[in-house]
């Protein structure tokens, strides 16, 4: 029988619950046929039309599917190549409920909360492990324990647990342990209160991971055992580290493997993690080089609006050996006047990533300008290779006006446009080409960090560059060294001459790994690193 691991959290958001989840699965999938599930409570199908700034980066999957950045960490941790069905939110199963009572699917019943959304629940979930013929499922229910909006998920999950028998089905549940200035103690009734709502709707949790500055005292931990009716050892510490990648192996060291085994009554394969580990320690390490990143956009009030970029970054430094500093920058301040140079002179090279709308676009030009006059390594993703060609277009090629029409649909040179298939698309959420999609490259930069001459990406965005400009780019030096299949779309541009300027029209970031570092990434990383 497929196995399913559910992860709460209670006290506050914010603690981790999708880190915990992907660093157990961390541990148990070798081997393993899984599947991960996140469970959020908003009304949205989906996080696409939510600005990152509120939600954090939309991560998208090979599928096209649009979800909760939590799906990064389960890809980069797990291992698992996710699916859109495993993302549930309330938006989608509130819209199946009521598409089947206008079709008339419950005969005629009332249609209630429970049973029929917290069954529309369950069936999803089950089916997924059908589909997948799944060893482990492991879900995380967003938000937190008490929250109006996830109590439906809970009580699906009690009943999920009764059906498939205490050895199908354990509960962990993330709190918190807060050391209050001036008291310098741990204070464990937060947990005792989350762990107390739990109880209180029929779920006692197997194990509870306390988040906090330091590992849990004796004391302590024997007082959440009692009052949480659990054995001392199944009460652990989320200590903070320096480093998410840590996280699996503090787990293990707390003995969480054999603790699922005892519960479950399953056997896991013991995998080698050294090289992991070994990564994992590097990035908190001293370094004898270091560099600053530059990451350059209009989303910079929240560090997770570009957490998939940070990642791929912290990934390449480690691969590398080389310590990381990532400056958020809001290009903003150079369109109000602050110089160019003052705001990126300093850093060893920049990024501009994907995002919309005009806000901080100028700015975002006048970045990628200083970049390429100074040789200064860049890597631009998605809008960012919509900038480079609008700037290269304007400062290169002497078309003063180009620009997007997204931007301006008054300008004369068009060379970032609407796709022809988007141009009659109305609705705004999952309209855009969206998922994996594959790219020819041409000999180069990019085809020898990618050593392939076929690649693919996974793609989300609306505009292009213009195929009516591609051979006077072309003409002034600009190389457009990957296009899609049907050769009429610039997936991969560069510029041989310069240390390093490369961008694509897609997201590469999203399918970047701790041991295989996505290739754009380490170039930049390894470019800015040379003669430091």
């Amino acid at each position: 029988m497929t196995k399913f691991i559910i992860v709460t959290g209670g006290v506050l958001s914010g603690l981790g619950k999708g880190i915990l989840t992907a660093s157990i699965g961390n541990l148990i999938s070798q081997g393993k046929t899984c599947a991960t599930i996140k469970c959020d409570g908003y009304l949205n199908v989906d996080p696409g039309t939510m600005n990152p700034v509120e939600h954090g980066e939309v991560f998208v999957l090979d599928d096209g599917t649009e979800c909760d950045m939590d799906f990064g960490h389960y890809e980069r941790f797990v291992g698992v190549t996710s699916k859109g069905d495993w993302n549930l939110t309330m938006g989608k199963i509130f819209q199946s409920i009521l598409e089947k009572e206008r079709h008339g699917n419950f005969l005629g019943k009332t249609v209630q909360f429970v049973p029929h959304v917290t069954d529309e629940i369950k069936g999803r979930i089950y089916a997924i492990a059908k589909e997948e013929r799944a060893d482990i499922i492991f879900i995380e229910i967003g938000g937190t324990i008490g929250d109006l909006e996830n109590g439906l998920y809970l009580e699906a999950m009690r009943q999920l647990a009764w059906e498939q028998g205490q050895d199908n089905a354990m509960f962990v549940h993330l709190s918190y342990v807060p050391i209050p200035t001036g008291v310098n103690e741990q204070k464990s009734k937060p947990t005792q209160m989350s762990v107390k709502l739990l109880n209180e709707i029929g779920i006692q949790p197997d194990v509870v991971v306390c988040r906090c500055s330091e590992y849990l005292t004796p004391a302590i931990r024997r007082k959440i055992s009692l009052f949480c009716n659990l054995p001392e050892e199944n009460v652990l510490t989320g200590v903070d580290v320096d480093s998410v990648y840590l996280i699996p192996g503090e787990l293990r060291k707390q003995g969480m493997e054999k603790i699922i085994e005892n519960k479950m009554r399953m056997k896991f394969k013991c995998s080698d993690c050294s090289t992991w580990d070994s990564l994992a320690k590097k990035m908190c390490n001293g370094h004898k080089k270091r560099v600053k990143i530059g990451i350059c956009g209009k989303y910079t009030a929240l560090g997770d609006s570009y957490a998939s970029v940070v990642e791929a970054l912290r990934h390449s430094s480690a691969n590398l050996d080389i310590g990381m500093d990532i400056e958020m920058i809001d290009t903003e301040k150079i369109e109000k006047g602050e110089k160019v140079e003052n705001v990126v002179g300093e850093l060893d090279g920049v990024i501009v990533p994907g995002g919309f709308g005009n806000r901080g676009w100028e700015g975002k030009i006048e970045v990628i300008r200083y970049a390429r006059e100074n040789n200064m390594p860049f890597l631009g993703i998605c809008l960012g290779l919509q900038a480079a060609v609008a700037e290269f277009s304007r400062n290169v090629c002497g078309l003063a006006d180009a620009n997007s029409t997204e931007m301006n649909p008054k300008t004369k040179n068009k060379v970032i446009t609407l796709m022809d298939e988007q141009q009659s698309v109305v609705d705004m959420g999952g309209t855009m080409r969206l998922g994996a999609y594959e790219a020819n490259l041409a000999e180069g930069i990019i085809s020898k960090l990618y050593n392939s001459k076929k690649v693919s990406e996974r793609h989300r965005h609306r505009y292009e560059v213009n195929p009516d400009y591609h051979k006077v780019l072309a003409e002034k030096g600009l190389v457009i060294s990957g296009l899609s299949p049907s050769k009429t779309l610039a997936e991969f541009i560069e510029l041989p001459k310069h240390k390093y300027f490369v961008a694509t029209q897609a997201h590469p970031e999203l399918k970047s790994k701790l041991e295989k570092p996505a290739p754009l990434f380490y170039g930049l990383v390894k470019a800015a690193s040379e003669g430091k």
